[in-house]
């Protein structure tokens, strides 16, 4: 079959407004730079779709909307940037750096994201340009952080010296993440060029190749075409006994099939994804499935014939239903590997038998193999931040500053310092206490395990608070725990602002999904594992009633578990039903007493 980055014959359905901006664009460079040096203190509606293929988002802050009477039409316009780190792996000065772009630039903190990647926010639109100036010239990018492409790529972040098949799955990692990285010029034209000379505006750093000049019009985008794909794409790497990154809810995941040491190659899976459009009901959450096996040399190309099989067939015209997800709903799984065979020039093998049987945060202290060690420092909710009595972002920054350490994010939002020595433990114990940071040992399993989306003010699709709020609650559920005997018991609780589920709730022990302002839907009967969706318990739950009905969820589990059965798996053998019938007997016996 032909190899070029065209659709097949047209549909009938017009393209999305997006769509159009896109195809307008050449190549995602539309009329950004034009908007960029004018006066006003956003984007125009094109610019800000083809924005979020260069790592930003246009926001405003929902709450100072309120604060103006008589002008809430009036809104206060800033940015959130994303930079890529693929698999989570940066160096102690990338780190610091981005912490002084959060002081200099942003709104003095920094995030540490699902998907291991950096997120800033408060950042104005005069800034921007000398922002993405400074991350290329630490050696890193914002390019296809976000938008319709190929977005960061997950990957255990455990650096494990005497573990080859990890090393080797990074490295793999770190091919595929600029094989299907973006090749426009639009990116380095418009941010990292000087607009009346056309020179470079920097004297170090190089952004591999994505400065590439490109051979002719046609080969400017060789996997995307110049419309991209029809949305986001995710792809994660995992172990089948560490499945920290979630593979299963990914638009493509690699499991590694490895014996001995040695990788064997790769079970493929497509068409998870999580988002959830509430009004709409031809969406759904959805779990990757098992598309076949691959040996390790063939990893590239199966990826770019998803990617394409994905370009081609996926929906241009409706946007709530253009995930991969819906491509395979649509298509039906068979049709659909019939179609990526096609595209990889070759049948593919059965998937082998291994799967997800295990979920290491890598939270705490480990041995890394070469008589080093590493220690994975949680962070809530991925928030870098200094406030009263907690000087988070300053202990981090004497961490880096002292001791050097290596640095990698987590899909859980969390640091690991690695390449430490046994005499850091201490130091390190020493710094955050000074700072009025637990370590990690002092943190609670239940608060180790949860999770959160930023949602309200900034995001413009939050209904509901997630970030400000889960630590509250985890405080009230804490001493209820406790008082249960379930403190060493390790369950997934995360939040979401929305139904988008940018925190992955669907496949959690316990999911808490906004619903509207104050309010949430609950969700029971996923598992640490996330190889299973969760069922609805109750909707439209008040916030403060919240820790009540999670208690008696834990209650019942505590009453009725089989011996080592998790929570997920209980609430899953039991249905929610049946839960819900015990919950409540248990919730009005309370009131009573």
């Amino acid at each position: 079959m032909s190899d070029e980055a065209t659709q097949p014959a047209a549909p009938a359905a017009k393209p999305s407004a997006v769509e159009l901006a896109k195809i307008a664009s050449h190549y995602l460079a539309g009329d950004i730079a034009k908007e960029l040096a004018d006066s006003a203190p956003g984007f125009g509606k094109a610019s800000v779709q083809l924005l979020k293929n260069h790592g930003t988002y246009q926001q405003d802050d929902r709450e100072q909307r309120k604060a103006k009477e008589g002008a809430k039409s009036v809104r206060e316009i800033s940015f959130m940037i994303r930079t890529c780190v693929p698999g989570g792996k940066l160096t102690a000065d990338q780190l610091l750096a981005a912490m002084d772009l959060g002081d200099e630039v942003g709104n003095g903190t920094i995030r540490l994201t699902t998907r291991q990647a950096i997120q800033h926010h408060g950042v104005v639109k005069g800034d921007l340009k000398p922002f993405m100036q400074r991350v290329h010239d630490i050696q890193m990018s914002t390019l296809a952080a976000c938008g319709d492409v190929e977005r960061n790529i997950m990957c255990c972040p455990s650096p494990m010296h005497n573990h080859p098949v990890r090393e080797e799955m990074q490295a793999t990692l770190d091919k595929l993440a600029k094989h299907l990285a973006p090749r426009t010029r639009a990116y380095y034209e418009i941010w990292l060029t000087d607009p009346e000379t056309g020179e470079k505006t920097l004297a170090g750093g190089t952004s591999g190749d994505k400065d590439v000049e490109p051979a002719g019009l046609d080969e400017v985008e060789p996997i995307y075409g110049r419309t991209y794909l029809p949305r986001k794409f995710k792809t994660a790497f995992a172990l089948p006994e560490d499945n920290c990154t979630d593979i299963y809810a990914n638009d493509l995941g690699f499991l590694v099939v490895h014996e001995q040491g040695k990788i064997l190659g790769y079970n493929v899976l497509a068409g998870g994804g999580m988002g959830v459009t509430p009004s709409a009901a031809k969406t759904f959450p959805a779990l990757a499935k098992r598309l076949g096996f691959v040996p390790p040399e063939d990893v590239l190309a199966i990826a770019e014939a998803i990617v394409k099989v994905q370009r081609d067939f996926g929906n241009r015209s409706d946007r709530k239903v253009a995930r991969l997800k819906y491509t395979i709903h649509t298509m039906g799984l068979d049709a659909f590997r019939a179609k990526v065979e096609e595209y990889f020039g070759k049948p593919l093998a059965p998937c082998h038998p291994a799967d997800v049987h295990g979920f290491d945060d890598h939270i705490g202290w480990f041995e890394q193999g070469d008589g080093k060690f590493f220690y994975g420092l949680n962070v809530e909710n991925g928030r870098i931040v200094d406030r009263d009595g907690f000087r988070l972002k300053s202990a981090v920054r004497q961490i880096l500053h002292t001791i050097k350490p290596g640095v990698r994010i987590t899909a859980h939002q969390s640091l690991l310092l690695t390449d430490l020595t046994i005499t850091d433990r201490e130091r390190i114990a020493h710094i955050l206490h000074e700072h009025g940071v637990k370590t990690s040992e002092e943190i609670s399993t239940l608060r180790r395990w949860s999770m959160a989306c930023v949602a309200l003010p900034t995001c413009s699709l939050a209904v509901a608070e997630s970030e400000r709020v889960l630590p509250g609650l985890i405080d009230s559920l804490e001493p209820e725990v406790a008082k249960l005997g379930l403190s060493h018991d390790a369950f997934t609780v995360r939040m979401t602002g929305c139904p988008n589920a940018c925190a992955r709730p669907y496949n959690s022990d316990i999911g808490i999904v906004g619903r509207t302002l104050g309010k949430y839907t609950l969700f029971l009967g996923g598992r640490l594992l996330g190889d299973r969706l969760n069922t609805q318990y109750k909707d439209v739950v008040p916030f403060e009633q919240l820790s009540r009905e999670i208690t008696a969820v834990l209650a019942c589990y505590k009453a009725e578990r089989h011996a080592s059965e998790t929570l997920g798996d209980f609430c899953h053998r039991k249905g929610v039903d049946g839960v819900r019938t015990w919950a409540d007997e248990w919730l009005a016996g309370a009131r009573g007493a």
